[in-house]
């Protein structure tokens, strides 16, 4: 008797503390107002460290923690309670943020807008551990300080910012990627929370398997996994590119500095970005370079860097060279005498005593860019048969 007593306390102390937190009043107003500026002000700055402070401000994960107790106890009124109160803030906050993106009108908007634009798995496993600590931190009053931590690493203010900035310019698809940023942390949240209570409490734990709410709530977010999931593929196969990217032009430029087998020079070879055709097959690997030389590197460089390259590969590539030829120009100057004790302080310029005639161009470099294609017999992939030429130039 006295352990139900003390369990049905523990309910209706919780119960009244939710219906607080859930709360449509001016305090809640007053902050979610206060962050959704901040919040939009420092998207548009494109500034972490104000949008961080806006998530510390917003109250939403007040009412949202509300509801999540509301619906493992199948509370109806205090669900609709919650969900009132945090549809205020979402709305409002999306007109606010509307409103300022249409009077700044940025030709575009930075990092911090667009970084909430492609939500993925990941973001919904922080909201699951997030709203688990949410509840936990409310569960236990000595971890509340906790919150504002839990506050910051799941925002809810700064994707629903995003969102109406995103709208105000008619950007509709990052648009909706923000509003699915939005959803992955509410749900994410809402299923944290539920998880934690039916573990920490054995009375939980009886009701979260009687709950019809809790099953529609496991429900919506196992839907999120199928946009959330594609896109978290999509982040590995972009890393996965971006490494092999990097790792080519690393051993392209180790070929111009400490290989035998090189493009030529380092000094006439100036390598200035790798780019990978991966659409192709066999990949394209188009390298921009820029040489003093106009016969470097040749044609037989550039296969004999193409066959390397696939020696270290688990796939074959083709190697193109885009070369642009530079002239360099300047006079020579005699070294300046040793003064180990001091340095000399520098003379002031003297007055140009006559102007210096413009350099004319040099007419047998204008058409110096040329694109070398090394294509060797055998560098196909079995899909796609490619001519058997030896190479080409090109003069763009």
């Amino acid at each position: 008797m006295d352990s139900e007593s003390d369990s049905s306390r523990m309910l209706k102390r919780l119960h009244r503390s939710h219906m607080n937190d859930a709360a449509l009043d001016e305090v809640f107003i007053v902050l979610s107002v206060g962050a959704s500026l901040i919040a939009t002000l420092g998207l548009l700055a494109n500034s972490a460290a104000v949008v961080i402070g806006a998530m510390v401000v917003a109250p939403w994960i007040m009412p949202l923690r509300a509801a999540a107790f509301a619906i493992l106890l199948g509370e109806v009124q205090l669900l609709g309670r919650s969900l009132r109160t945090l549809m205020v803030g979402v709305v409002s906050t999306t007109v606010l943020s509307l409103v300022l993106g249409a009077l700044a009108d940025l030709p575009r908007f930075g990092t911090e807008v667009l970084t909430r634009t492609t939500p993925n798995l990941l973001d919904l496993g922080i909201a699951l551990v997030a709203g688990g600590l949410a509840t936990y931190a409310k569960l236990r009053s000595d971890a509340v300080s906790s919150l504002a931590g839990t506050a910051i690493a799941v925002a809810l203010v700064p994707p629903v910012c995003v969102m109406g900035l995103l709208l105000s310019q008619q950007q509709w698809n990052d648009a909706a990627g923000a509003g699915l940023l939005f959803a992955t942390n509410l749900l994410g949240i809402l299923t944290g929370g539920l998880v934690l209570m039916a573990w920490k409490d054995p009375e939980f734990r009886q009701v979260f398997r009687r709950s019809h709410l809790s099953a529609a709530s496991f429900t919506l977010t196992g839907l999120l996994l199928l946009p959330l999931g594609s896109s978290f593929f999509n982040l590995l196969d972009r890393a996965r590119k971006d490494s092999t990217r990097d790792m080519l032009q690393e051993t392209i430029e180790s070929f111009l500095t400490r290989e035998t087998l090189t493009f030529g020079d380092r000094e006439s070879v100036d390598v200035e970005r790798v780019d990978i055709a991966w659409n192709q097959n066999p990949p394209v690997i188009r390298v921009i370079v820029r040489v003093s030389d106009p016969d470097l590197p040749s044609f037989k460089q550039v296969s004999a860097v193409q066959k390397a390259i696939n020696r270290r590969q688990n796939r074959r590539f083709r190697l193109v060279v885009q070369r642009t030829a530079v002239d360099v120009v300047g006079p020579e100057v005699a070294p300046n005498p040793e003064t180990p004790a001091t340095e000399p302080e520098l003379a002031p310029a003297p007055e140009p005593e006559q102007s210096i005639a413009p350099i004319e161009p040099n007419a047998n470099s204008a058409g110096n860019n040329l694109e070398i294609e090394a294509l060797l017999p055998g560098t196909a992939n079995p899909q796609q048969t490619i001519p058997s030429e030896e190479g080409a130039f090109r003069s763009n």
